[in-house]
């Protein structure tokens, strides 16, 4: 087959992305904490934004918007010289983000978009952690500097589990000491507060805080070092067996290792701090359901009165002063037309929801009904991509609880009666089932299949076991308990 060089000529439509446009995707997919951020960095760079009078609702706000856009003078500098079309008004608000595809944005977005911050609580006061603890009992202790040398050197590799995540030749390398040395220290610090860290596994672990107990030599000792895999597939008798003892004797001894710490770091951890803040509430009123936007601390945005009026009166300004204030206007109009179109396809996607799933707003999750993304889609007259943006991230506080919008999205199983039932509510119903069995006699995910069929609900083995994978909840075998 022989290669050869072509040309082909190729009409294709396409939406070309600017970057307003991009903006204005990205306000639709942020959360509101992170909406806000965003706001606050915008009134900082952009000198033509400022902050409105706080309780300005958002019609007001958004009738003040479309006569800044109005009053604008400099109109041409929104025209394409080529042909004198007026761009910003070409675009189409209720379509655009229809048209605009996952992929494509994820493409054209930047590190900075993604950048984490901790949250302001997390640094107002610091827990004592797991190596200030240690380090502060190496301090106080009567080996030498080199020894508290080393010391460190295990300390500064420990997991936030206490375990030691390296090995002795290598801090022996890093402290140049011999192993023997390091080994020593290693059972020293495997003395202190909390007993069982700087382990390197869990049966070095819990044999320590047996060690501590002052039970050498016990029959827990004994399974702990012959018998770990035993004890952990829970094959009592076998141990029994094994160690030719009672069962109940090895149950008392599981008993007790049981109620050691197999995660001495644990209580050292800390758990970072994490707010959910509501975009939306749905309050009931009477017999209706009446939906509002949460605008409590939003800044309620607005072009500055002192370049309206400057670019009104007419002042001369040089060439770069106009171009940097007339692109300070574009952008600060994108911006708040962004985020009046976002606030508006949130309250309407909530509103639909609210439609569809009144029975669950009245009577709770077990009266959750199947709803899909195309459902609300059709019902708005949206694109199932906007609905799949708007939900993402964002929480409605309801008479029911706090709940993610894409939480009101499942697929639905069939009932004995021919109806449909959401798979939220089934997966509750195998939780309520599940808490209220014996822990001597854990059900079986097949007879579980069995108590729904009774219920009503036709569901597969198969699909039980997935649903209590996903809520967390271990199998029969390890939710059993001897004792």
């Amino acid at each position: 087959m022989a290669l050869e060089i072509r040309q082909q000529l190729k009409l294709s439509q396409q939406l070309v992305m600017t970057p307003q446009l991009q903006q204005a995707i990205k306000l639709l997919q942020l959360s509101r904490a992170e909406l806000v951020e965003m706001v606050r960095e915008e009134l900082e760079k952009n000198p033509v934004l400022e902050e409105g009078n706080e309780g300005g609702d958002e019609k007001d706000a958004g009738k003040e918007t479309e006569e800044v856009a109005e009053e604008v003078p400099t109109k041409e500098e929104f025209l394409d010289p080529a042909d004198g079309r007026d761009r910003l008004k070409e675009i189409d608000w209720q379509t655009y983000f229809e048209d605009y595809t996952q992929e494509t944005y994820a493409a054209g977005e930047s590190a900075e978009d993604d950048e984490e911050r901790p949250f302001y609580e997390n640094v107002l006061t610091k827990k004592t952690s797991l190596s200030d603890h240690l380090k502060w009992q190496v301090n106080l202790s009567p080996i030498d500097d080199f020894g508290k040398r080393i010391a460190s050197e295990i300390i500064g590799n420990l997991d936030d589990n206490g375990y030691l995540k390296t090995t002795v030749e290598e801090v022996a390398d890093v402290t140049g000491a011999s192993i023997e040395e390091v080994e020593k220290v290693l059972f020293f610090v495997q003395d202190l507060d909390p007993t069982g860290v700087g382990s390197r596994d869990l049966r070095e672990c819990l044999l320590k805080q047996v060690e501590q107990l002052e039970m050498q030599g016990s029959l827990a000792e004994k399974i702990l070092r012959d018998h770990m895999d035993g004890l952990e597939s829970r094959k009592y008798g076998q141990i029994a067996k094994a160690l030719e003892v009672s069962l109940d004797d090895v149950l008392e001894s599981a008993k007790i290792i049981s109620n050691l710490e197999p995660r001495p770091g644990r209580p050292f951890v800390q758990d970072d701090i994490h707010y959910i803040t509501p975009d939306i509430f749905v309050y009931k009123v009477g017999e209706d359901y009446v939906v509002v936007l949460n605008d409590d601390g939003l800044p309620n945005l607005r072009i500055s009165s002192f370049y309206r009026s400057a670019l009104a009166g007419g002042e001369k300004v040089d060439e770069k002063t106009g171009e940097y204030v007339q692109d300070k206007m574009r952008s600060a109009l994108w911006l708040i037309k962004s985020i009046h179109q976002r606030q508006r396809t949130i309250y309407k996607v909530t509103k639909s929801i609210v439609k569809f799933q009144r029975a669950f707003f009245d009577q709770g999750i077990e009266y959750l009904k199947p709803l899909v993304l195309r459902d609300v889609a059709e019902d708005i007259q949206m694109h199932e991509s906007t609905i799949s943006r708007v939900t993402t991230n964002k929480y409605v506080h309801t008479p029911q609880g706090l709940f993610e919008l894409k939480y009101f999205f499942n697929s639905g199983i069939n009932t004995t009666g021919g109806e449909s039932i959401a798979s939220e509510s089934v997966k509750n119903k195998i939780e309520e089932i599940i808490a209220a069995e014996d822990s001597c006699k854990p059900y079986s995910d097949q007879k579980i299949v069995e108590i729904l069929k009774k219920n009503g609900i036709e569901i597969a083995r198969r699909t039980v076991t997935k649903y209590r994978e996903m809520l967390g909840i271990g199998s029969s075998t390890e939710r059993k308990r001897y004792f």
